[in-house]
């Protein structure tokens, strides 16, 4: 946009908030950035000034400075190397659906693509589900995780009662997470219950979990439950793995624990000097989160899937894996 322009509310468009408004025409605009303009009186409506949650109505006039960014979401900002473009993150969002409901988005979360921001993060999904802002304002909520490098299912509820639900059932462990991962070596027995304490170790960026003693400060109870599906000669296996509780990096450190690390993963796989990587394979962390099944907010059940990542398919492709193997095994891991 080269100047300032006069733009007028569409009836379909009322009772719309003045910030959705303006993610629906210009979606590269930053929710800061407008902020900053309707402080500074650059953004007016009818003349007056306004707030990001004030709510427009057919015939009003918006006036529009320049703001670095053209209707398609096209920026003028140069995106960080790595970044999603700002006008892209509907597309990607959306890109990522694999179910859709008034209470609940389900995304099939990529490998590499962080849930939420920390240090140097300049793209993750919490930032990107500012796009999905309804009519009242209300922004999407995180209601589990995924590791930045882990990919597969991620819920995520759409209205506050549906978050209080969804975040219930978590705590009470009534929902089925179930995770492939492809692992070092065959576990004995193929099917088994690991349970440790856990602690976090290190600084950030460099934040790891070590089995711990009972009583050891900070340390919490975790419990994971596996079983092989395949496996390629003695030095690989493929595992449908639950974590019965929810820490952090709970399965990774696990697996390493059990002597079997998940291949690919940067901070629980040592290697030994007898030990090459697979040729073909590419080093990236092997661990999807496959399915989840969870009571609705809405009532019934949610029961939902998520198709390998690309690394990972390419794997199971040249290990001969069945894929339809694994939904199969995932009947045979019980609870506790």
């Amino acid at each position: 946009m080269a100047g300032v322009v006069t733009r007028v509310v569409k009836p379909d468009e009322a009772g719309m908030r003045l910030d959705r408004w303006f993610k629906q025409h210009y979606p590269g605009l930053s929710f800061g950035h407008l902020q900053k303009l309707l402080r500074s009186g650059q953004v007016r409506v009818d003349g007056a000034r306004a707030k990001t949650s004030d709510r427009v109505d057919p015939g009003m006039a918006i006036r529009i400075p320049p703001l670095g960014t053209d209707e398609a979401g096209n920026s003028a900002y140069e995106a960080k190397p790595g970044a999603i473009a700002p006008g892209g993150a509907e597309k990607a969002l959306r890109d990522m659906i694999l179910h859709e409901d008034e209470h609940v988005f389900v995304f099939n979360k990529p490998p590499g693509l962080a849930v939420q921001g920390g240090s140097g993060l300049s793209t993750h999904i919490d930032g990107m589900l500012e796009v999905f802002r309804d009519r009242k304002g209300q922004k999407p909520r995180l209601v589990h995780r995924l590791d930045r490098d882990t990919s597969g299912v991620l819920v995520v509820a759409r209205t506050r009662l549906a978050a209080s639900k969804l975040a219930g059932a978590f705590r009470a462990r009534t929902t089925r997470k179930v995770y492939w991962a492809l692992v070092k070596g065959v576990p004995k027995p193929r099917q088994g219950r690991i349970s440790t304490w856990l602690a976090k170790e290190g600084g950030p960026g460099d934040e790891r979990m070590k089995v711990a003693k009972h009583g050891e400060e900070d340390a919490s109870h975790a419990v994971s439950l596996y079983s092989v599906v395949d496996q390629a000669g003695q030095n690989l296996a493929w595992l449908t793995m639950r974590p019965v509780t929810g820490r952090t990096h709970q399965l990774r450190a696990h697996a390493a624990h059990i002597g079997h690390p998940i291949i690919g993963d940067p901070k629980y796989f040592e290697a030994d000097s007898n030990w090459t990587f697979p040729g073909g394979m590419q080093q990236k962390l092997h661990l999807h989160a496959r399915r989840i099944v969870i009571p609705h907010p809405a009532g019934g059940i949610l029961d939902v899937t998520a198709p390998l990542p690309p690394h990972m398919k390419q794997s199971w492709n040249l290990l001969g894996f069945d894929a339809t193997m694994g939904d199969e095994a995932d009947e045979a891991v019980e609870d506790e």
